[in-house]
């Protein structure tokens, strides 16, 4: 054994996990940016009579469709053949699907590229946040799950100030240009990034295991111009083969309804409302342009709630985060749909979005990376993603009818109900994750199948 975890976990804070988070943090912000381009690039459609609300719904559902496949493919290849090799292959579906969509010739061919897309964009987030949990010591995981969140945040930011400049000059097609190089650039940034040392040694690949830690150690002993602590063992969990069924057992069937929760409401709130946000501006008589101005301020919420998620993660807990920011962001979702003011809507929905990626931050993109083990990490995360996906996949024709036939009233209303799910979900089956190390987590949990090894729990310190 070379207990991966314990040596990663007494690591001092360096550069080396500042360029790992750079790494898989520009992955996630095109990745959004990607994700939250459909907004703009719709209302331009509708404009340009090249599309109307029924075929937005499709173009929408069709990007839910390939992130649900992509998911829960990213969840059992990761656990399978590593964390690298998904993390990188999703990225290259993306990019490559993002530049057909430059050229599409109609319609139905870039719902169908969106489609691909989707593969890659529903793949991302669940390597991102398995990887960056099986790297960060406890201590700092909040916060850097935070700062995480704000550079996939800043994606949405991003797009809607290119958005602006692009779309009126250069027509719709240059957006899907810039996510097709950003990310083709990132794939060939992330080409030496090192596999999960965790993962490897979870999969009995010891000495490629050790081989990966003794580089780190080194690089980061280095940086630091100083020995490295001794690393602390806490409990241990055998090798292992892990199924879906593992996911519904004992100790973990709780976490993986609070973890799909999570990701149904984070699709319900955000990826459809917000990516809807640009039509409803239209429909409502203003212009393209102004429409883009006010989704522009409101937007900068994103990466303001990841820096209050920054401040807060490794304070609060995720948990009580959670139950912080939930309650927020539900009161000025009600009190949104009743401002009129050109300042005051604008405003409301900053404060609302604030909320909102604050929750993102505490819950979405760290806590789902803490509650599941190593054996089947991914595959967790990936099913929560999943089930999130799929339950949305109706959520664009369901916003369509409620805006219809109730306006935005409606609309806010499923987003009330969302927030309210959530919240209850957490407050009754939510674990405290704060300041645990991942063996810690995996403490009790009957997890294991197959074991080969003694799966007691062990306190000591490692020569």
């Amino acid at each position: 054994m070379v207990n991966a975890g314990a040596r990663l976990d007494r690591l001092p804070i360096t550069a080396f996990h500042r360029k790992l988070l750079y790494l898989i943090g520009l992955g996630g912000l095109f990745d959004s940016f990607d994700i939250y381009l459909g907004g703009s690039v719709l209302a331009a459609l509708v404009e340009e009579g090249w599309s109307d609300v029924n075929m937005n719904a499709w173009f929408i559902s069709a990007t839910f469709g390939g992130m649900t496949l992509g998911a829960w493919l990213a969840g059992v290849l990761g656990d399978r053949y590593g964390r690298k090799f998904t993390y990188q292959t999703n990225l290259l579906i993306f990019g490559l699907a993002s530049l057909a969509a430059v050229f599409a010739p109609s319609m139905s061919w870039l719902i169908f590229f969106r489609f691909v897309m989707g593969l890659g964009l529903g793949a991302e987030l669940v390597a991102a946040t398995g990887m960056l949990s099986e790297f960060i010591p406890p201590n700092h995981r909040g916060r850097w799950y935070a700062l995480m969140s704000c550079l996939i945040n800043f994606g949405m930011f991003l797009q809607t100030v290119l958005s602006q400049y692009l779309i009126p000059n250069y027509s719709w097609r240059s957006m899907f240009l810039v996510a097709a190089v950003g990310a083709l650039a990132l794939w060939f940034a992330r080409k030496n990034m090192p596999e999960s040392p965790r993962w490897l040694e979870q999969q009995g690949r010891f000495e490629e295991a050790d081989a990966i830690l003794t580089k780190i150690e080194t690089e980061v002993q280095t940086q630091i111009g100083a020995p490295l602590p001794d690393p602390v063992v806490h409990a241990r969990q055998a090798q292992s083969t892990a199924s879906l069924a593992s996911l519904f057992k004992p100790g973990i069937i709780s976490r993986t309804i609070v973890a799909s929760i999570i990701c149904i409401v984070v699709n319900t709130t955000a990826f459809s409302f917000v990516t809807w946000l640009p039509t409803f501006f239209v429909k409502e008589g203003l212009s393209v342009a102004s429409s883009l101005e006010f989704l522009t301020f409101m937007s900068f919420g994103g990466p303001i709630g990841a820096i209050v998620g920054y401040l807060l993660a490794d304070k609060l807990g995720r948990r009580v985060g959670i139950l912080c920011s939930v309650p927020c962001a539900l009161v000025f979702a009600l009190i949104y749909p009743f401002t009129r003011d050109p300042i005051l809507t604008p405003l409301v929905g900053f404060f609302f979005l604030t909320s909102l990626y604050a929750f993102f931050a505490f819950g979405f993109y760290g806590y789902l990376g803490e509650l599941f083990p190593t054996a089947f990490r991914l595959r967790g995360i990936g099913f929560a993603h999943t089930v999130g996906r799929a339950a949305t996949m109706a959520t664009p024709f369901i916003v369509a009818v409620l805006y219809t036939h109730y306006e935005i009233y409606g609309v806010i209303g499923l987003v009330a109900i969302s927030l309210v799910s959530v919240f209850i979900a957490v407050l009754f089956w939510g674990l405290e994750t704060r300041n645990r190390t991942l063996e810690q987590l995996e403490e009790n949990v009957d997890i294991m199948q197959n074991s080969e090894a003694d799966a007691g729990l062990v306190s000591r310190t490692s020569p």
